[in-house]
């Protein structure tokens, strides 16, 4: 089970250079089973993460570029009428898929947006009064500008508390650009399957064996109770958000190699999964990271 999980972050290093860090939340969120959400500028190898995570989980891959003009169906699918048979035929949209990279999600008007909501809760699609199973596995990797770029829809925080991380790219380091420029780009790198579908679900499973002591559970309800009452958040975390940093703790655990979590799991996911959940209230010193602030303010019993 070791050797798979870092036969996986072999192989997408070769493609996403420098992001050691990155790759590890990435495969933690979706080994919690979980959706991803990536922001950061244009260019900076959003979408190629995307597409390498796919590659190496060995899962099937479908892209939609998200535009102001995108409509619910282009995702979802239609029901086109079918003259031969005298019958309504279901066409699937693109979301019927393993791994789905909504390109750039901000971009589309908020109905779209919403489009994904039930697939994302439920792996699931209702239409036409019918309700249509996605594929097992199913998670969406979605990316997005900043929302201070033009044309972009800022996304409501009941789709963000969707995803169960997100987290930034960031310039690359001297050495890994250098890599890059001399390569003409890491996405060009051979990039073999370094499992299969039925192997990362075996990994999932595993995540929910890792185990989770009393006393690591106590730090996490000390956090999450002082999000709720302390003054410098506009409001506390909710029991999902906990769920969710338990979660990713139990699989950055696994990834690591233990069977059990420890403080320093939480603390390590804690900025990808509370820090799209979490706003500063007004008047609150925002120099200091969100997620920093809050494991500098609760003690490890």
């Amino acid at each position: 089970m070791q050797a798979n999980i870092q036969h996986i972050l072999d192989q997408a290093g070769q493609v996403i250079l420098g992001k050691e860090n990155q790759l590890k939340l990435a495969l933690a969120c979706i080994l919690a089973r979980g959706h991803l959400l990536i922001e950061d500028l244009p260019g900076m190898g959003k979408s190629t993460l995307a597409h390498t995570l796919a590659q190496v989980l060995g899962l099937e891959f479908r892209r939609v570029q998200f535009t102001s003009d995108l409509l619910p169906a282009d995702i979802l699918g239609v029901s086109v009428y079918d003259r031969n048979q005298a019958a309504f035929k279901f066409h699937p949209g693109p979301v019927f898929t393993n791994v789905l990279l909504a390109d750039e999600l901000n971009r589309a008007t908020p109905k779209t947006q919403s489009a994904l909501l039930e697939a994302m809760e439920e792996h699931q699609v209702t239409l036409d009064g019918d309700t249509r199973k996605l594929p097992e596995p199913f998670f969406v990797i979605a990316t997005q500008n900043p929302t201070h770029h033009v044309g972009a829809y800022p996304l409501p925080e009941s789709q963000l508390d969707r995803f169960l991380m997100k987290i930034t790219l960031g310039y690359p380091d001297m050495r890994s650009e250098r890599n890059l420029l001399k390569n003409a780009g890491g996405r060009h790198a051979p990039v073999s399957a370094a499992i299969d579908a039925s192997t990362l679900m075996q990994l999932q499973h595993a995540v929910d064996t890792i185990h989770v002591s009393d006393a690591l559970l106590d730090y996490l309800q000390s956090l999450l109770d002082y999000t709720r009452h302390s003054p410098h958040y506009q409001t506390g975390l909710s029991p999902r958000a906990g769920l969710a940093i338990r979660q990713c703790a139990q699989a950055w655990a696994l990834i690591a190699g233990r069977d059990y979590a420890l403080p320093e799991d939480v603390q390590a996911i804690l900025p990808g999964v509370v820090g799209h959940r979490l706003q500063a209230a007004p008047g609150t010193d925002t120099t200091i990271d969100i997620a920093t602030a809050l494991i500098h303010a609760v003690p490890v019993a």
